[in-house]
């Protein structure tokens, strides 16, 4: 009889178990971020230092990796 819990005591466990996994996951999401910023931040100058200043084109298209330009030509 000692092992039966009452349903308050489940409620509340589940509460509190729910509450660390929200928690674990904010955490690990924003670190996911934090580190996805730092790589992006990264890579921007190893593009800027390829490019020169006589090589920037105005267009109106939008500018697609290369991946996405063969399957737009594809559909043109």
């Amino acid at each position: 009889m000692g092992r039966e819990k009452s349903p308050g005591l489940k409620i509340l466990w589940v509460w509190t178990l729910g509450t660390a996994a929200i928690l674990v996951a904010s955490v690990v999401r924003t670190r996911m971020q934090d580190m996805e910023s730092m790589m992006n931040q990264e890579q921007a100058p190893k593009q800027n230092q390829n490019r020169s200043a006589g090589d920037s084109v105005l267009t109106d298209q939008p500018v697609l990796p290369e991946s996405e330009r063969e399957i737009a030509k594809e559909l043109k």
